[in-house]
């Protein structure tokens, strides 16, 4: 006979509590934590005796049925790692209004045209809803069928009847289970929802997409919960004040993770940016201070961005350091080995980093583009527009490298970049670039003297 108690569960990393706090122990968050009933099943003794899986040989394991089903949107493909895999369970996350829901209804309809019929479900929509942004995006197949229902129960009765070839559920926070006391969002709803729609997609070779809501802190709600259930992770990231937007890869069961997919928001929906660097170059002002060409690697992709520097004079005691799309650390430990080993006097100074087109940049490589677009603007010395960097600063002021510089060349010379500015460190027989000039550089010191131009 079930047995029922009460536990108190954190709505924000799961964590469980015999009792109430107003404070969670584990993640620090306030007002978390919220009473849930458990029931708890007494199992028979000969029910483990009863072997329910068959252990197999490895060699005896075929991969039938697991071929990537390809579509008509190579960035989309490349995030996943070559295509859709059947019975995968994919979760994509990002801010409200950045277009989660439009890149899953256009990618709906191109399954629909590959595959057959899929079903998107959505709980936060009408059909008619639905309708009209499908109308605005111009997609008008036969095969897509749309639903709005909450009841994962009546959920799985549809995808039984339908047998789609492609699920979308659009969010998972907005499902719920009528066994379940907790109300729909909580961590017990999310994590039992998402177990039994995996249970599905394995089962029956069926492809799940899930919306999941994000935190003030911008991850998932119910991140450890959701993330560890499901095979792939996307974040849909950028600025919603620019057009450009970032498919990113954070966790992929089938394929390298950190990928990334650019599109960019238009009219008829989210569009392929085909040649990303080149679009974040377009507006660039050549010969400008406090400009300098990074040359950044997202997941196996190189990317050229351009990083823009200000510093100006503080008019007040302590100055400004604002940072947007890079680390705040990292530009001050950049800023005290400007001020310390170049003998640059920063203290005075407010200084601004920007990266043009809203990307956020996290790897290492990018410090050496900073700290010259930093100096560039403090000297008014502009960096040479043939030029384009690449490099990790120390913090004694020496240059480390950094990992795949051949294929960051390559896409450097593809732009018509004549020069670049890398470690020295590097090994010259391990590099295979044509058409541009690798100048080998030691220090922050010795980078400033090549990079900047003295008027």
């Amino acid at each position: 006979m079930a047995k029922t108690r009460t536990q108190f569960v954190c709505q924000q990393c799961g964590s469980t509590s015999p009792r109430w706090m107003g404070r969670c122990p584990d993640c620090g968050e306030w007002n978390t934590l919220v009473e849930t009933i458990v029931e708890s099943k007494e199992r028979s003794p000969l029910s483990y005796a009863v072997p329910r899986s068959k252990p197999q040989r490895l060699s005896e394991v075929t991969a039938d049925g697991l071929e990537r089903v390809p579509l008509p949107m190579p960035e989309f493909s490349h995030v996943l790692g070559g295509g859709i895999v059947p019975g995968s369970m994919v979760l994509i996350g990002g801010d409200p209004g950045i277009g989660k829901s439009t890149l899953l209804l256009q990618v709906s309809a191109l399954m629909a045209e590959a595959l057959g019929k899929v079903l998107y479900i959505s709980g936060e929509e009408s059909v008619h809803q639905m309708k009209m942004r499908a109308g605005r995006l111009g997609i008008t197949t036969d095969q897509l069928y749309l639903l709005t229902e909450t009841n994962l129960n009546v959920i799985l009765e549809h995808i039984q009847e339908l047998e789609p070839k492609a699920v979308v559920v659009d969010s998972i926070q907005t499902v719920y289970l009528d066994e379940l006391g907790s109300t729909a969002g909580s961590i017990s709803q999310v994590r039992e929802c998402a177990s039994r729609l995996m249970q599905v997609a394995k089962g029956e070779g069926i492809p799940i997409f899930l919306v999941g809501h994000v935190t003030k802190a911008g991850a998932i709600a119910g991140p450890k919960v959701l993330e560890h259930i499901v095979d792939t992770v996307l974040y849909l990231e950028g600025d919603r004040f620019h057009a450009y937007r970032l498919l990113r890869s954070v966790k992929n069961r089938f394929g390298a993770t950190s990928e990334v997919g650019v599109f960019e928001m238009g009219s008829q929906g989210l569009i392929e940016v085909a040649n990303p660097s080149e679009a974040f170059l377009a507006e660039r002002l050549p010969n400008a201070a406090g400009s300098s060409i990074a040359v950044t690697l997202e997941g196996t992709r190189p990317l050229l961005v351009e990083i823009q520097a200000l510093a100006s004079t503080t008019s007040f005691g302590l100055p400004r350091r604002t940072a947007n799309g890079v680390d705040f650390n990292r530009l001050l430990l950049l800023v005290a080995v400007l001020n310390k080993r170049v003998g640059l006097r920063l203290s005075d100074q407010d200084i601004f980093v920007n990266v043009v087109g809203g990307l956020k940049i996290n790897e290492p490589a990018a410090d050496l583009a900073v700290a010259i677009a930093i100096a560039s603007s403090f000297k008014g010395a502009p960096v040479a527009a043939d030029l384009a960097i690449v490099g990790e600063i120390g913090l004694s002021g020496e240059l480390r490298a950094v990992g795949q510089l051949s294929k960051r060349l390559n896409e450097a010379a593809k732009l018509g970049f004549k020069r670049c500015l890398v470690p020295k460190s590097f090994r010259r027989q391990e590099i295979a670039s044509d058409g541009i000039e690798i100048i080998g550089v030691r220090s922050l010191q010795e980078a400033l003297q090549v990079a900047l131009i003295n008027k």
